[in-house]
This record gives C-alpha cells, structure tokens and sequence, in this order.
C-alpha cells in the first residue's frame, strides 16, 4: 500500500503539470492572437497611407514565447503578409515584411492607443506577375507589345522590333533605385543590325511608383513564376 501511495502522488503531480503546462501554452497564444490582430490593424492603416490595399493582412509574432516577450516590450521579430495587395495601383501577388526588434508598449496590447510601435530594421518582399512587370517596362521603354514570362527559373521577353519578332532572356537588375532588364542571350534570328537596339531598349530603366511603406528597392530577383522586388524600410513606426 505504502508504495502505491507515492505512485499515485507522483502521477497526479505529473497530470497537474501537464494541465498547468497547456493553460500557460493556451494563454500565451490567446494572448499573441489578439496582438497580433491589433498589429495588423495598425500596419493595414499605415499601408493606407502610402495608397497600398490589400484582400487581407495578417501578422504573426516570433521569437520564443509571447508573454515574455511582452514584459520586455519588445518582439524578435514579427511578419506582416498581405495578400493580392496593390500600390499605387500597381497590382501585386503578395507582400511580406519581416521586422526584426519590433517595439511595442504593453498599454498597445491591453487596448490603449496613443504610443507607436517602433522597428529596428525592416525587410520587404513584393512579388509581381511577370504581366505586371511588362505594363510597368511598356511605359519605359514605349514598347507596347512586351511579353514577359519566366521559364526554367528565367526571365523571358518576346517583342517586335522593326517588324522583327523577337525572343530574349533576361537577367532584372537594380540601378540606381530602378529595375533594369539587362539582355543575356537574344534569338539567333535577330538580325545583327538590331541586336545593340533591342537591349538598348530593355535596358532602359523602369521607375516604379513609390514602394509600400516608403522602402527602398535593393534587388530584384525571378523565383518561382514571378518577379520579386526585395527592399529595406528605413524607421518604419505603426501609429497607436
């Protein structure tokens, strides 16, 4: 009897550990669920300000464990995503930014307002249909009938020049805060006369409209089936 006895205790403080263990593990994800829905409030009303709507945003905190994070006010890092936003009426498959030392007042999470949530550094990845792209290259380089596709993890362009059809592959680059299409390989039946004209025009720098959020574009590269802007937000705050 007398060893059965310590058994049993030794079992219920297991279970009650385990009990404690799941409520603090509940808790400290009810409680990241409601921050996280007030950083995206206040992250979709920054992103207006700069003419940028999405079909959905949402935020989700990381970094080990909630609350202790909230004591410190201050999150590791945070991730906002928006789906099928757009800016400045440019059209966009998704936008992700990733913000590393995110400062965030414990009266914001109860509820209050007043005080800004602060961020040391910034990441921001849109990504655009090649189609997208093409509209934005048409306007710079006045080529109307620009097509643009990836294939086997490259950029493509197929135009007319001249009354010549033409087949390039591309390789995006960044100058000077615009995308340039810079000719790698052009179809063998281009004539040479027009091979200097055809790069010479894709080359010509695409200005975009001003990024969400203000940032600063430093790379674009072709992953997947779409073209990604990569960019750096310089003190971005969310209003309280």
């Amino acid at each position: 009897m007398s060893s059965r006895r310590p058994r049993r205790w030794l079992r219920r403080l297991v279970v009650t550990v385990v009990i404690l263990g799941l409520l603090v593990v509940g808790a400290d994800r009810a409680a990241a669920w409601v921050a996280e829905d007030r950083l995206a409030t206040m992250a979709a009303k920054e992103a207006a300000q700069y003419d940028v709507q999405a079909a959905d945003t949402n935020v989700e905190i990381g970094g080990f464990g909630f609350l202790p994070q909230v004591v410190k006010e201050e999150f590791s890092t945070v991730t906002l995503t928006m789906q099928e936003p757009t800016f400045s009426s440019v059209p966009a498959e998704d936008l992700t930014v990733t913000m590393s030392g995110v400062h965030v007042p414990r009266a914001l999470i109860t509820g209050g307002s007043g005080a800004a949530v602060t961020i040391d550094s910034t990441d921001m990845k849109v990504r655009l249909s090649p189609a997208e792209l093409a509209k934005l290259a048409a306007r710079a380089t006045g080529v109307d009938n620009l097509v643009l596709s990836v294939v086997d993890g490259r950029l493509h362009a197929r135009l007319s020049v001249r009354g010549n059809d033409v087949d390039a592959t591309l390789s995006p680059k960044v100058d000077k805060g615009r995308v340039v299409l810079a000719v790698d390989e052009l179809s063998d039946s281009v004539p040479s006369i027009l091979r200097s004209t055809v790069s010479r025009l894709l080359a010509r720098g695409i200005t975009l409209p001003e990024l969400p959020f203000g940032a600063s574009l430093k790379q674009v590269a072709v992953e997947g089936n779409s073209v990604v802007l990569v960019a750096t937000v310089a003190d971005l705050e969310f209003a309280g």
